[in-house]
């Protein structure tokens, strides 16, 4: 790839025919009619005028596919991506206000421009700082609060919170046109997945909105403007909005670059290729941009939408190009039938959508699989559940419980004593009950980077098994884990020899990998030495130590070999 298309991977997309084109079209019309029902709807999830959601769906779309290098992602509003916006500005505005379209277009700014350095920079690997348990426990939680916003306007439950409480009022229109809507959907999904039920029901609900007069008195869209959007320069917010702002915009970039993560991966998976993280965050932050200017919100990339179409049979971004010449139409000729559409009706398209979020069973397999990683996936639920609107917190919270977990584990390495295991592999001594590979003899293998996380417990484990038997008389270090040694390492190996030397303890070092012993070696702490013995195998050292016999060799480990050592035991 020439480095002009990797900047500009648009450049590579094959040159259009008339067969490509067809398909590519019709793709993109099985997109879109689900796409622009979903835009309007996630536009009041995030307290925007609705047809901001059409404009976040137009320019977005088209100019993050141009610069990503995996072409059949739908950006544009999300479900996830939307609820964030609206919690993190709850309280800064009016929703829907001048305000309120400004504070949305800066977190629009922000977490596009920090997706954009990160892609630029090639920085991808920062999204592992957000764990799959975090993203399960958010997701969970938003689609629970997703869901319960969108309730009053589902049920036409009218007037305040306090009211609803003591004497709620129901609009009983609203009633029918949400629920009815809402079981059409839930059978169509069922019963004819293809079939473009939304915009179907969209249509008649507005239809029979105008024609019994309910678009004069109820709860419905309302006008929305027709026509292109005018370029958007937000006014400054001042320094203590702007500061608010950085927390939500930084969750707001992660969790939709893990959106476009879980989609791209698909594609790319199903193409065979390499997925090139770095380039499309660089299209995810400049479809952040083009929202941004166009007053509309923050995208995303829709994994339902974008499943839908490499389902649909998109082969290359001209599906994108197609899908965005659909929105523009209804931007220039259809946003006065959107007017009638009532809101109850949007309510059920929300509420469609985020159910298939909402995975409860997922906290049980994350037990089955790690009772810790559950509990983080719990703790993001909860914090996420118990801080709104603000629920980045529950994000942020995620974020730091792994990155503990992960220090904590870091600094408590596996450090086994190992045994000789009838099958021939060495395994955990203690844990199998096997006896010492040799008389006089601690053997001890440290699964982990010997660097200032893990030297100290490897040389507090070798000292306290020297001071419990003051008879052994030689350490063996099975070595081949060890794949990186640092300053730190370095010179707890240093002050180990000496220890050693000075009991007149033979320190046996197997399988040493070659990068670590170049450091060693510069470091001059393998100086030859009597009481230092150097093997490049695992069956040399157990030869030496005579407990194999001559005739026998000890078996290449597998990965299976271990995995009953899965846990700790010292």
């Amino acid at each position: 790839m020439s480095p002009l298309s990797r900047w500009f991977p648009f450049l590579s997309w094959p040159r259009p025919d008339a067969q490509l084109l067809r398909g590519e079209a019709v793709a993109a019309l099985t997109v879109a009619v689900v796409m622009i029902p979903q835009s309007v709807a996630y536009a009041g999830l995030a307290g925007m005028p609705l047809v901001t959601g059409l404009y976040a769906t137009f320019l977005p779309a088209l100019l993050s596919v141009l610069f990503s290098a995996s072409t059949r992602l739908s950006v544009g509003p999300s479900a996830l991506s939307s609820v964030l916006v609206g919690a993190s500005l709850a309280g800064m505005a009016q929703q829907g206000s001048a305000g309120w379209v400004s504070l949305a277009v800066w977190l629009a700014l922000l977490a596009g421009a920090l997706q954009f350095a990160v892609g630029a920079t090639r920085s991808a690997w920062v999204l592992n700082l957000v764990s799959s348990p975090v993203l399960a426990g958010f997701s969970q939680a938003a689609a629970l609060l997703i869901i319960a916003s969108q309730l009053p306007a589902l049920l036409g439950l009218e007037g305040s919170l306090d009211q609803l409480l003591h004497s709620p009022r129901i609009d009983l229109q609203a009633l029918a046109y949400g629920t009815v809507s809402l079981a059409v959907f839930v059978l169509a999904r069922r019963f004819a997945p293809r079939f473009p039920i939304m915009v179907v029901v969209l249509a008649a609900a507005g239809a029979l909105a105008f024609a019994t007069g309910y678009s004069q008195h109820g709860a419905v869209v309302g006008p929305l403007p027709q026509g292109l959007p005018s370029p958007y320069l937000p006014h400054w917010p001042g320094w203590e909005q702007f500061s608010t702002l950085l927390a939500p915009a930084l969750v707001l970039a992660l969790v939709s670059s893990l959106e476009m993560a879980s989609s791209a991966k698909i594609e790319n998976q199903r193409d065979g290729r390499r997925w090139d993280a770095n380039q499309d965050l660089v299209g995810q932050g400049v479809g952040k941009l083009a929202s941004a200017f166009s007053g509309a919100f923050a995208t995303s990339t829709s994994f339902s939408r974008s499943a839908l179409t490499l389902y649909a049979g998109a082969r290359t971004g001209w599906a994108t190009v197609f899908a965005s010449g659909f929105v523009l139409l209804v931007l220039l000729f259809l946003t006065p039938a959107l007017s009638h559409v009532p809101k109850a009706v949007l309510a059920a398209v929300v509420v469609a959508a985020v159910s298939s979020l909402f995975k409860p069973r997922v906290f049980a397999e994350l037990w089955g699989i790690d009772r810790v990683e559950a509990a983080t996936a719990a703790a993001t639920f909860a914090v996420t559940l118990l801080s709104a609107p603000r629920i980045y917190w529950g994000v942020l919270t995620g974020v730091l419980l792994g990155l503990a977990y992960f220090l904590y584990l870091r600094l408590h390495p596996r450090i086994i004593e190992t045994g000789l295991h009838p099958d021939g592999s060495l395994r955990d001594r203690h844990l199998w009950k096997l006896p010492p590979l040799a008389p006089q003899l601690f053997a001890l293998r440290m699964d982990a980077e010997l660097d200032f996380a893990s030297s100290s417990d490897m040389e507090r484990a070798i000292v306290e098994h020297l001071a419990a038997h003051p008879d052994v008389r030689h350490v063996c270090l099975f070595a081949q884990p060890i794949n990186r040694i640092d300053a730190t390492g370095v010179e707890m190996f240093r002050q180990l020899r000496k220890t050693l030397k000075e009991r007149g303890v033979t320190l046996h070092i197997s399988g040493i990998k070659l990068p670590v012993e170049r450091v060693l070696q510069r470091a001059g702490v393998l100086q030859p030495d009597p009481l230092l013995k150097m093997y490049r195998t695992d069956n040399e050292a157990l030869h030496a130590f005579g407990t194999l016999r001559e005739d026998e060799v000890l078996p290449e480990p597998t990965s299976a070999e271990d995995a009953p050592d899965s846990a700790p035991a010292r």
